[in-house]
C-alpha cells in the first residue's frame, strides 16, 4: 500500500511542476497578447487529472489531515527569545 501512496504522490508533484510550466507558458502568451486556447486546455486536462490522482490518494488512505485556518493561526511561528543578557559593571 505504501508503494502506491508513494507513486501517487510522485505522479502529482511531477503533475504539479508541469502545471506550473504550463501556466508560465500561458501567462507569457496572454502578456503578448497571444492565442492561449491550446496552452488552457492542456491545464484543465492536468487539473482532472490532478483531481482523479487526489481521489485515488484518498481512497489509499494516504492523505494527512490537513490544519483548519484557526489551527494554523493559533501555530506560533516566531523565532523563541533569547534572554536578555544584563551588563553589569
Amino acid at each position: 500500500m505504501d508503494n502506491r501512496i508513494n507513486e501517487i504522490r510522485r505522479k502529482v508533484s511531477a503533475l504539479r511542476s508541469g502545471m506550473a510550466r504550463v501556466e508560465l507558458v500561458m501567462r507569457e502568451r496572454i502578456n503578448h497578447d497571444l492565442d492561449c486556447t491550446e496552452a488552457g486546455t492542456r491545464l484543465m486536462a492536468m487539473r482532472s487529472e490532478l483531481a482523479s490522482l487526489i481521489a485515488g490518494l484518498k481512497a489509499a488512505g494516504g492523505v494527512d489531515p490537513l490544519p483548519t485556518v484557526e489551527e494554523r493561526l493559533k501555530e506560533n511561528y516566531r523565532p523563541p527569545q533569547k534572554p536578555k543578557i544584563s551588563s553589569q559593571r
